[in-house]
């Protein structure tokens, strides 16, 4: 087959997205197909290119990607990483640019895809998806990443860490208030009919495949995100007799995660006099906003900028439980994060605080505990409990055999193709 992947996030760029595709990419290449992407330059998550990758990226080029894919570069806009608005704008311009060169590029049929993929977040993906599969007559997929669009709907509820006074809101905020409402529903609206004009929806777990089936999608089948067991070792190794409790959160902090619960939760048992130490490593907007609740609550919380892949292996060493979190919002418990499959894969006991699908892979998995989403109270009895019975916190392979069952990249690309050559097969038949 003859593929084409339409995606604002791509290596050599370092993120959940961009790791799926290129697992999937690498997969795709072997079974012998064609594979084009068409993206920006990579510019995440600093908002542009920096160091070696603005040398060796420019804005048109056509690049051969790690595994033999083509690669088509498209135009970006440079942009705070953490500002919405010049994020969304920057979504826009690759997006208008995909599809001018998309259009010269596969300007004579024969040199057509047989199947287009249109991967979101960003929506402007799927706009121009939806423009070329229909000008070309070709089958789209619509792959949803995360519950879009109902995310778009709860991201401006998020309570901030540090909470805001109230006061009387004037009449110009609530003006503005009643248009992002507004522009809110009609994404909601719109995203909704695009999923439904797609030949197939691809969606990363079972529950959001079942909202969207109710929502009247008439083909909607999942292809779970998932890790490379021959990149994430089984950490055997696992100290005895020391007294405290060591928990590891590495991955986005963000408005989604809800971390200050667990910063709140570390506080509390350093005042009771439980040795504990946690530890958060990545980026995101809530990142100094976390460090600075440590240092108000005292709490033994050290939060640290990304590490480069190589190190991370060290880090689930160090640690005696690693942590899952996000906040208590509905579509969240239709949505399982990414780095849960990893974690699941090392074999350390996962503090899980999650609701819905989630939870139940992590209890499936045999692979740690479940508390609620925003219940400081539990976490901090987990916790309370797993330092003072370490035996709870052992190193277990149940999680390693869920993962090669259910979520190995090996599995997750057989599914894909399967999906992909039916809707090639039948656009055949028409």
């Amino acid at each position: 087959m003859r593929i084409l992947l339409i995606t604002h996030y791509y290596a050599p760029e370092f993120g959940a997205p961009q790791r799926r595709w290129s697992a999937l990419a690498q997969r795709f290449l072997a079974a012998g197909h064609q594979l084009t992407v068409v993206t920006p330059v990579p510019h995440y998550p600093e908002g542009r290119p920096t160091g070696e990758l603005a040398r060796r990226h420019r804005v048109g080029a056509v690049e051969r990607g790690a595994h033999g894919e083509t690669v088509l570069r498209t135009a970006f806009l440079p942009h705070r990483s953490a500002d919405i608005v010049t994020r969304s704008a920057d979504h826009a311009v690759a997006g208008a640019d995909a599809l001018r060169r998309l259009l010269l590029r596969f300007r004579r049929p024969e040199t057509r895809p047989d199947v287009v993929i249109a991967t979101a977040p960003a929506i402007e993906s799927l706009l121009v998806g939806r423009a070329v599969a229909s000008l070309w007559k070709v089958p789209l997929v619509v792959e949803m990443r995360d519950a879009w669009p109902d995310l778009v709907t709860h991201i401006g509820a998020a309570a901030a860490i540090t909470p805001v006074p109230t006061r009387p809101v004037s009449l110009p905020r609530a003006a503005l208030r009643g248009i992002a409402a507004q522009v809110k529903r009609a994404v909601h609206a719109g995203v909704s009919e695009w999923q439904q004009g797609a030949d197939e929806v691809v969606t990363t777990t079972e529950r959001f495949a079942e909202v969207l089936r109710e929502r009247g999608n008439r083909s909607v089948d999942v292809v779970r995100n998932g890790a490379d067991l021959e990149l994430v070792t089984l950490h055997q190794d696992h100290p005895a007799g020391r007294e405290e409790l060591r928990c590891l959160y590495l991955g986005n902090m963000g408005r989604s995660q809800g971390l200050e619960n667990v910063v709140r939760a570390a506080a509390r048992l350093h005042h009771e006099g439980v040795p504990i130490r946690v530890r958060m490593i990545g980026h995101g907007v809530e990142a100094h906003r976390l460090r600075a609740l440590a240092e108000e609550l005292d709490a033994p919380v050290s939060v640290h900028g990304r590490i480069p892949h190589r190190e991370v292996r060290t880090q689930y060493a160090w640690a005696d439980t690693v942590v899952v979190s996000l906040r208590d919002w509905e579509p969240f418990a239709w949505t399982v994060p990414s780095k849960l499959y990893e974690l699941l894969a090392t074999g350390r006991h996962v503090t899980a605080v999650v609701a819905g699908e989630s939870a139940r892979v992590v209890h499936d998995a045999e692979a740690g505990d479940v508390v609620p989403p925003g219940d400081v109270d539990a976490l901090v009895d987990l916790w309370r409990d797993l330092q003072a019975d370490r035996s709870r916190a052992q190193v277990r392979d149940s999680g390693r055999t869920w993962v090669a069952a259910n979520a190995s990249d090996e599995v997750l690309a057989e599914s894909y193709l399967r999906i992909l050559d039916g809707l090639a097969a039948s656009a055949s038949r028409r």
